[in-house]
């Protein structure tokens, strides 16, 4: 994983798996022409489909769902972010314009109907444990204050806590700046071993395609957990 050791808590072996994805070096800046038509194309093929339809209509939304009941957590009140992102197209709003990297990681979000993590690889600090959340633990967000943790499922490095499957920390958020990416597809413990695996292959595609540096390629390695 260029670098980046994953491990999983054991208490989480029948809970959640991740499909992991590291790429360096990327450009991460405004959108290239065909990725902003591959959003747009994807927004439209969801609306048609889903028109007039709630997300709980939607038979593609179960597995993030069910990972979310797994952990006791309510989908209906925290949602997973790619459900979040569903309901945003659904409801004709689109995708904001973030960064290339981050749209690209929401279009991804989009078309597997599951939450993805997306950090700067660089500002992780060691291992990475998947675990539960402690009483109290909590991190700062992107846009948002603080992100409570207790008893979801968590990403920690030595510095401590950085993603879940809702929100991903200010600390390891991607900017311009970044050069290396740690991507990360959150699973239900039971979701198919070959979607998975073609998930993490699309994703290593689409990155050395839209987020390779002008001269030269973008290295990228794939792993399930």
């Amino acid at each position: 994983m260029l670098g980046i050791q994953v491990q999983r808590d054991e208490a989480l072996a029948f809970l959640v798996r991740l499909g992991l994805v590291s790429a360096a070096p990327v450009t991460v800046g405004p959108n290239g022409a065909d990725l902003d038509a591959a959003i747009r194309a994807t927004c439209s093929d969801l609306m048609t489909r889903h028109e007039g339809e709630s997300p709980a209509e939607i038979e593609g939304v179960f597995p993030a769902r069910s990972l979310y009941r797994a952990f006791g957590i309510d989908p209906t009140r925290h949602r997973p972010s790619s459900e979040a992102l569903l309901r945003r197209v659904v409801q004709g709003k689109g995708l904001p314009r973030i960064l290339n990297a981050v749209d690209l990681c929401n279009l991804f979000a989009l078309r597997f109907l599951l939450p993805l993590g997306l950090y700067d690889a660089d500002r992780i600090e060691g291992t990475v444990i998947l675990r539960k959340g402690g009483p109290g633990e909590s991190y700062e967000g992107i846009r948002k204050d603080a992100v409570h943790l207790e008893g979801r499922p968590v990403l920690a490095d030595a510095a401590g806590p950085f993603g879940n499957p809702t929100s991903d920390s200010l600390r390891t958020c991607v900017t311009p700046a970044t050069r290396s990416l740690f991507m990360v597809i959150f699973a239900p413990a039971g979701y198919p071993d070959a979607r998975l695996t073609a998930h993490v292959a699309t994703a290593a595609d689409e990155i050395r395609r839209h987020l390779a540096p002008p001269a030269g390629d973008v290295r990228v390695t794939t792993s399930l957990l």
